[in-house]
């Protein structure tokens, strides 16, 4: 088998860097879903439908960018992918086990272009199916002592586990503001709570991993967390910028949930502190109202009058005048509306939220790029090099 980043001639010429990036993605991608398949099979052989199940969301469309982020590390520091192939496959089932959870948390109605899990096959069989793909990780990360002996097994186990704990912590600080309506929060309230949540296991755990795969000194360690730190934060942002851009039909989640879940983003902070005071009364109103449980926002009607729009059968003012039009008459008393959501997306836009956005996005990329600099001149030139260096650009320049 040729494994991803060799090359079947010596004279090959290098992809251009543009397509390094996707490139690695899709190929690691298919050889981390198949060491899933393993794990999942071997950890689950009796039961069919659970093994369906925990499959759904890893097989939907998606970039598979941690697991190729712990490769790369690893094999820019001489690792070998065998050794770190399982390891990698562990990042990507806690992320797909804490999508499925997450997604009934905030009530979300898509998921990578489909229906959420929650959705399709109830809550109760959602959350039995994050809670095996989390069970199934134990065995990978035992198998390690074997694999790569006891002292590299226990530093992996180590840094998944703080890891994990903190994406508990960042959540339950989310979850927290929302119970608790906080909405006097800072641009480093919200980068604490990001760096909690998501930075730790999607960027520096993966990195961490493929680091004490590959043996790394301390000090490269301490590179990385700071480079992959910066990264992550850049990353999140782009993406709650993302959640806003309506016309992308290669977004794969729902347009504008952020707004309908009351989600504290750069860009809504942003607008609340720069707003008028009667601005930011009805916006505050509007945001102690909870989502639509169920009705005419729902995933459904929205993807069929969205394929109408991009199909030219109606134009983008109509599909709005009728949503506000079924909400109008189908929404309980008390509950968000489409016309409230336009609101508070109206309320960004006059203060240059997502600009504001843009920018720290830009500033944390600016602090990953001198980090990297330092980082570069211990790693070889190599794929592997080349796709992390594509990285550091890809967070704040993607569009899916």
């Amino acid at each position: 088998m040729q494994l991803p980043g060799s090359s079947s001639s010596p004279e090959a010429a290098p992809a251009p860097i543009a397509d390094i990036g996707e490139v690695y993605l899709e190929e690691h991608r298919e050889l981390v879903l198949e060491e899933i398949r393993r794990i999942i099979r071997e950890g689950s052989p009796r039961d069919e439908r659970a093994y369906r199940l925990m499959m759904d969301y890893p097989l939907r469309r998606a970039k598979g960018l941690r697991p190729a982020l712990c490769i790369a590390v690893c094999r820019a520091l001489g690792g070998e992918l065998e050794e770190v192939l399982p390891s990698a496959a562990v990042v990507e089932m806690y992320h797909n086990a804490f999508l499925i959870h997450d997604d009934i948390e905030d009530g979300s109605l898509t998921r990578r272009g489909g229906p959420a899990l929650h959705r399709t096959h109830g809550i109760p069989a959602a959350i039995n199916c994050g809670d095996g793909l989390l069970a199934l990780t134990l065995g990978p990360l035992l198998a390690n002592t074997d694999r790569l002996g006891l002292g590299r097994a226990l530093r992996i186990l180590d840094v998944y586990a703080r890891a994990v704990l903190e994406s508990f912590e960042g959540q339950a600080q989310e979850l927290s503001w929302i119970d608790e309506g906080t909405w006097q929060l800072t641009d480093a309230d919200y980068e604490l709570m990001v760096r909690r949540k998501t930075c730790s296991y999607s960027f520096v755990a993966p990195g961490l991993v493929g680091a004490a795969v590959a043996r790394a000194e301390p000090s490269v360690e301490a590179l990385l967390v700071s480079f992959l730190g910066s990264l992550g934060l850049a990353f999140q942002i782009q993406d709650d910028v993302l959640n806003l851009e309506e016309g992308r039909a290669d977004y794969g989640k729902e347009l504008a949930g952020d707004l309908w879940e009351g989600k504290r983003t750069l860009m809504l902070l942003h607008a609340l502190r720069s707003a008028r005071e009667a601005d930011r009364e009805e916006a505050l109103r509007i945001l102690r109202k909870p989502r639509p449980a169920a009705g005419p926002s729902d995933v459904g009607l929205v993807d069929l009058l969205r394929e109408m729009v991009d199909e030219r059968i109606i134009d983008e003012p109509t599909r709005a005048a009728m949503l506000r039009y079924l909400d109008a008459r189908a929404a309980p008393s008390g509950e968000k509306t489409e016309g409230d959501v336009q609101f508070l997306r109206r309320l960004i836009d006059g203060h240059g939220g997502i600009e504001h956005a843009r920018e720290v996005a830009r500033r944390h990329a600016a602090s990953a790029e001198v980090d990297w600099q330092r980082l570069a001149e211990v790693l070889a030139d190599s794929v592997h090099t080349r796709f992390i260096g594509w990285l550091k650009d890809y967070v704040v320049q993607r569009t899916w």
